[in-house]
């Protein structure tokens, strides 16, 4: 794989300043590659080259059937290269290769053939609004799309945009997080095996408040695809103000997971343990306040606790390992600074809370952390952590436990656990999130739409739904009188 280049126009390049930077193995804190740093004018030669590949290069003109045989090539050559790409997901993120491997990307790899099958079924509709007249509308691709993905997922949430944006004839500049470019870099190889045009997909890697903004701020991008913070998200949308852009924002999330009393208790705890603790609670939709119905709280407690202690905390290139270390030195300090904020608002630390010690004692590891006895108003319960923290919140009622569940500003997912259909139904429709799951946690599927209410941000991934963010829709009134 290609290190200290980026991709541009279908070549691969130095960054203009020609300056590099290190990723570093979370796991080691050892520099595991040297990447081109770009800013600004980088992005400006990637834009330049996706804007002409879209206005005069073949890869619109192609025939759907064409760009979905493309697609679909990707989504095979993903999985012909599984082992390297889930090998450098782990090095740069600190992810078990287990989730690497077995999941994340060959769940990337299905997202790209799933697109692939819907670039021939993308269209408009015939209106018939009177005599003389033949009415219709067009399905058409947005232009210059700029994909901003962040370090947690790298490659999984960078499928969520390129697949569907390819699918719909667009051309792509992805900005991957600066911590984690690596398969965002193989990938690009992987294009030019596949025989994108020139120009098709681009890479500036670099640090986001140069390379990313720059892309929000170029009038010749036309839509900005962004995962990360809220903060960052709302930035995003101040820049792209200018120019009025298209958005969909994933962003952050304080998602709730209710226990009812009625929950197979097995399952819910397995599914609280999931919900947290899977990619290190690195994750937007991480289940990270759990709601427990009184009447089984001290049970379920219990059960959760010993399940926590089995929780193997170490080398995530170790198939035994099932919890790796935090991304990065800075997101360890953040996710201490937070544990130690629950200490002092009185919640009631029952499991981990500090730095895991492994091995050497190198690496950014935190033990698997439980607050116990949390209330809404907690920072620990308000704010995202990002990290391996649960907090633990009691509820006498289903109504309690639906009203302190939608207690945020947030709402990208939810899940509820019940044995009442009933009572599962009436959950579902109350909660304000995006995405709710009865009896499970972290299921996805290419088919079905993810995306946030309130701060979570707006606009819907993967599904049909994923696809509409890609296109625009032209009415065309023919008179034939």
């Amino acid at each position: 794989m290609k290190t200290g280049e980026m991709f541009i126009g279908g070549a691969w390049r130095p960054s203009l300043s020609g300056e590099t930077y290190a990723t570093i193995n979370p796991a080691t804190e050892e520099e595991s590659a040297r990447v081109a740093k770009g800013d600004e004018r980088d992005v400006d030669l990637a834009v330049a080259a996706a804007r002409k590949a879209f206005d005069s290069g073949p890869w619109p003109k192609l025939s759907a059937a064409e760009r979905g045989r493309l697609v679909w090539k990707l989504g095979d050559l993903i999985m012909a290269n599984l082992d390297e790409m889930a090998r450098l997901e782990s090095l740069c993120t600190g992810k078990t290769l287990f989730d690497s491997g077995k999941v994340e990307i060959p769940f990337a790899a299905e997202v790209f053939r799933y697109y692939a099958g819907w670039a021939t079924k993308i269209h408009g509709e015939t209106l018939a609004l009177r005599e003389g007249a033949f009415t219709f509308t067009l399905r058409q691709p947005i232009g210059v799309v700029g994909a901003i993905v962040p370090w947690n997922f790298p490659f999984l949430l960078s499928s969520w945009k390129i697949a569907p944006a390819l699918a719909a004839g667009n051309t792509v500049v992805l900005k991957p997080a600066s911590l984690t470019p690596l398969t965002a870099l193989r990938f690009a190889e992987l294009c030019q095996e596949a025989g994108l045009p020139e120009g098709v997909f681009n890479v500036v890697t670099g640090p986001g408040g140069k390379a990313g903004m720059a892309l929000v701020r170029d009038p010749r991008v036309d839509k900005i695809a962004f995962t990360g913070s809220t903060e960052v998200g709302k930035q995003i949308m101040r820049e792209a103000a200018g120019t009025l852009k298209r958005l969909s924002l994933e962003l952050g999330g304080k998602s709730p997971n209710i226990v009812f009393a009625d929950a197979d208790m097995e399952a819910a705890v397995k599914g609280a343990l999931t919900g947290i603790f899977y990619n290190k609670g690195e994750v937007c939709a991480a289940g990270s306040r759990l709601f427990l119905e009184e009447k089984v709280h001290d049970e379920f407690m219990s059960k959760l606790t010993e399940r926590v202690k089995g929780l193997k905390v170490g080398d995530p290139m170790d198939k035994a390992t099932r919890m790796g270390p935090v991304v990065s030195k800075q997101q360890m300090e953040t996710v201490l600074s937070y544990i130690e904020s629950g200490k002092k608002e009185g919640a009631r630390l029952v499991a981990g809370g500090g730095r895991a010690n492994i091995g050497t004692g190198k690496g950014f590891f935190i033990e698997p952390t439980i607050f116990d006895g949390v209330s809404n108003k907690m920072k620990i319960a308000r704010e995202e952590i990002f990290g391996p923290v649960l907090s633990v919140i009691p509820f006498k009622s289903v109504e309690e436990g639906i009203a302190e569940g939608n207690a945020t500003t947030y709402g990208l997912a939810a899940a509820v656990w019940t044995r009442d259909v009933g009572k599962a139904l009436k959950a579902a429709r109350a909660i304000r999130a995006g995405t709710v799951w009865v009896n499970a946690y972290n299921l996805f599927d290419a088919a079905l739409p993810f995306g946030g209410f309130k701060e979570s941000g707006f606009g819907r991934e993967m599904g049909s739904a994923g696809l509409d963010l890609y296109t625009e829709v032209k009415s065309v009134w023919v008179d034939l009188t």
